[in-house]
């Protein structure tokens, strides 16, 4: 039986025992602040990120995996005899899926064994659509099925959360349809949903704590009726609020997997701190 090796993005930050557990490969995407460049969730982790950037008179950049980079993993995984899957963050909301079609175009004939998917996710949406693929493959699965789950999942994963400010998603060109929330009372706290692959704008509320309970509700609409609930915190820099928001869905959903993560220096430069949010996929 071939072997078939996965490889996805930072942007997916699945914790690093999961990575281990499932062999997956991580691509880290670029923050480039002032004159120094550093590999997202490798030469910045997110504590001190977001305690430099509370004082930071220069603002932070990104940049999606580079194409050597994308190529050497890809490369390194066929020379060991693996085919390789590789899911990624919504091509609508950055150059990483094309970084890895031009990596494959590179290897020549070696490409054939590579497969690309757009996730049109990102976070733990992203996430759990990897590990789907990742134990479908360990079950049994081969390519072609791990890949049409792949290429399907995306249906049944979703990420709302809400942000302190739109500033920072606007700041980066990630804003999409939460343009139309710009301009609104400072006071209040934009719920924001990817869909389609794109940010939109879901509500605004005033208050962080009912912006909360409003994600948790449309959670609740989207897994309605729905079998083996997989949920997933993210937070930027707010891991009280995310604790307690994953507690409360994990009362009234019983899932049958939670996640707790921290957002990487890469998405919280364009979210900002405060930014909270829950991911979910169902079967």
């Amino acid at each position: 039986m071939s072997k078939i090796a996965i490889v996805t993005d930072s942007t997916a930050y699945i914790p690093t025992e999961y990575v281990r557990k499932h062999n997956i490969s991580v691509a880290p995407q670029v923050l480039i602040w002032g004159e120094e460049t550093f590999r997202d969730g490798v030469d910045i982790q997110p504590e001190e990120f977001y305690n430099r950037l509370k004082t930071a008179r220069v603002m932070p950049t990104t940049s999606q995996v580079s194409i050597v980079t994308m190529q050497t993993i890809f490369q390194e995984l066929v020379n060991q005899g693996n085919s390789v899957l590789g899911i990624f963050i919504s091509a609508k909301l950055s150059g990483t899926q094309q970084s890895a079609i031009q990596a494959k175009e590179m290897m020549g004939a070696a490409g054939e064994k590579v497969t690309i998917v757009d996730s049109r996710s990102t976070a733990m949406a992203l996430g759990f659509q990897v590990l789907a693929a990742a134990r479908a493959i360990e079950a049994g699965a081969n390519l072609q099925e791990a890949v049409a789950l792949a290429e399907k999942a995306h249906e049944r994963t979703g990420v709302y959360f809400a942000v302190d400010t739109l500033e920072f998603l606007h700041r980066g060109g990630r804003i999409g349809g939460a343009q139309r929330f710009i301009g609104s009372a400072l006071n209040l706290k934009p719920i924001l949903a990817l869909k389609d692959g794109k940010v939109e704008g879901v509500d605004r509320i005033r208050t962080k704590t009912k912006a909360h309970d409003r994600i948790l509700e449309l959670v609740m609409e989207q897994v309605s009726g729905k079998s083996n609930v997989r949920l997933a915190t993210l937070h930027a820099h707010a891991a009280e609020d995310a604790k307690a928001l994953l507690d409360r869905a994990s009362a009234a959903l019983s899932p049958v997997e939670t996640v707790f993560t921290e957002v990487s220096p890469v998405v919280g430069t364009h979210a900002g701190p405060g930014t909270v949010g829950l991911a979910y996929m169902f079967d």
